[in-house]
């Protein structure tokens, strides 16, 4: 093994492994570049920060680029696979925190893209170990996977609620007292149904006002529904993770979710408790 080798190796240890020593003091050192970098994005966003200090501030933004593209460089010079890399969850959010940057050149207002930085954050999961705590989001997708259906069946519902109330309120108010369209009074029916109440728009006529009561009631009837949707599906989620859906006897899988015994040789999935 050359040097170069073996230098290529020490940096890949340092930049990519977090049990090492070298590895999380290089990781933490990341993180509080990139938390910096995010507040001075927040700070040039500000009117008297950005009239007295602007110019500072862009030198300072410049040299985190710098900085974030020395170590996205480093990152496919020591990779065993630079195109694994460059095209994985980590490698695309490293790239994205470069190119705002780079795009300010051209367009000023691009700066304000380098807050997606603050996705780079996730790498605080692999310094502080908390990776295990990630698979819990698993239950979250399934459950997500599981109310499907049942929630799009759910928003058409809604969507044709909105529409009847909307193009009620159409005829009924008129454009003299806002309803301009039926496509307005839609966007009343959503603003009222879903309990926001802008207030932009508001009913005059007396029938308008019960069609309105009848919106703001059908909304507190069924705003909780997605929830208890939701919520039944990662119920199950959870309850059959608990479950031991490979048989110890023949190895087989996939069972059922509510199986207590296995349906090829049926032995029991999981153990009573004593």
């Amino acid at each position: 093994m050359n040097s170069n080798d073996t230098w290529r190796n020490r940096l890949y240890v340092i930049i990519f492994q977090t049990d090492t020593v070298a590895g999380r003091r290089f990781d933490s050192t990341l993180l509080l570049i990139i938390l910096a970098s995010l507040v001075v994005v927040i700070l040039d966003s500000i009117d008297d920060v950005h009239r007295n200090y602007a110019d500072l501030l862009a030198y300072i933004e410049w040299g985190f680029t710098v900085i974030f593209l020395g170590e996205y460089i480093l990152r496919l010079y020591c990779s065993p696979k630079p195109l694994r890399y460059a095209f994985s969850f980590y490698g695309l959010v490293d790239l994205l925190a470069i190119v705002p940057g780079i795009l300010a050149l051209y367009y000023s207002d691009a700066q304000y893209l380098l807050i997606i930085r603050v996705i780079r954050m996730l790498r605080i999961f692999r310094v502080l170990k908390l990776g295990p705590y990630l698979k819990q989001a698993h239950y979250l997708l399934d459950a997500l996977r599981g109310s499907k259906q049942k929630i799009l069946v759910f928003l058409l519902s809604v969507c044709t609620l909105v529409t009847v109330f909307g193009t009620l309120m159409y005829v009924v108010e008129g454009p003299e007292h806002g309803f301009t369209s039926i496509p307005k009074g839609i966007y009343w029916a959503i603003v009222t149904l879903t309990t926001v109440g802008y207030g932009d728009i508001v009913p005059r006529t007396a029938l308008g006002q019960v069609i309105s009561s009848m919106v703001m009631i059908t909304g507190y009837s069924i705003i909780a529904v997605p929830t208890g949707i939701f919520t039944a599906e990662l119920a199950t989620a959870m309850r059959g993770s608990q479950l031991h859906h490979d048989c110890p006897v023949c190895a087989k899988n996939n069972h059922e979710p509510q199986a207590s015994f296995c349906s090829r040789c049926g032995n029991a999935l999981f153990k009573k408790q004593e």
